[in-house]
């Protein structure tokens, strides 16, 4: 029996066409992010350590401010919506595994009537003095990477044996993922990690790039 093709979608700088986190921490300049962000990208401190460092510098009363600020600059890159009416026509389950938050992954998705139990990401208190980000999706065994929202642990639910688990991400955040990934398709970062992982990858720069390759990937399929 054939496998079902399960995919999971990176949002920051993939669905978006730049990372919502860094525009907001190069936007507001809060006094002490740039040696946090720096210790990310070397990966000397864990994402979920870096970005509860970053958002905590930053005053909970500027929500509506930042919250502003993303959605006015965050723009959904090319072929989104057409890539999600072909996966819904063809019964592809779709996922979106991001390692960003609520409070702009929800509007920005908003138009494209995702179901709320498909959209993995963090969230953000703003109750107290400053932002404080919350993790509900940690990592499980054998993920130790401290990931703050773990793909890989929301893909292993997907059965290997019953599912080609396919990955579509960008950058730090998809590593992991990356290397239990059927099929990746990739940018940025993450397409410079595949090679060095030797892990199945197609560099993609709009979403008709994807859609072209699932289409041929399909065909092909029907014809063995």
């Amino acid at each position: 029996m054939s496998k079902k093709t399960v995919i999971f979608c990176d949002f920051d700088g993939t669905i978006t066409l730049s990372d919502n986190i860094v525009a907001i921490m190069k936007h507001f300049q809060p006094a002490g992010y740039e040696p946090i962000m720096k210790d990310i990208v070397d990966q000397k401190i864990s994402l979920q350590q870096g970005v509860s460092a970053m958002f905590a510098l930053i005053p909970s009363e500027k929500k509506n401010e930042v919250i502003d600020f993303v959605l006015g600059q965050a723009g959904i890159r090319d072929g989104f919506a057409e890539f999600l009416s072909y996966v819904r026509n063809e019964g592809i389950e779709f996922y979106v595994t991001s390692g960003g938050m609520d409070f702009f992954i929800d509007p920005l998705l908003a138009p494209f009537g995702i179901p709320n139990d498909h959209v993995y990401c963090n969230r953000a208190d703003f109750t107290g003095d400053y932002i404080q980000i919350l993790w509900p999706h940690p990592c499980k065994a054998p993920c130790t990477n401290d990931c703050g929202m773990c793909k890989a642990t929301i893909m292993r639910n997907f059965d290997p044996n019953s599912y080609e688990r396919i990955l579509i991400g960008d950058s730090l955040t998809d590593f992991q993922g990356a290397k239990i990934a059927d099929l990746v398709y990739s940018r940025s970062i993450l397409t410079k990690k595949c090679e060095e992982l030797q892990v199945p990858h197609v560099p993609f720069t709009t979403f008709f790039d994807i859609l072209e390759n699932l289409q041929s990937k399909r065909v092909q399929e029907a014809v063995k």
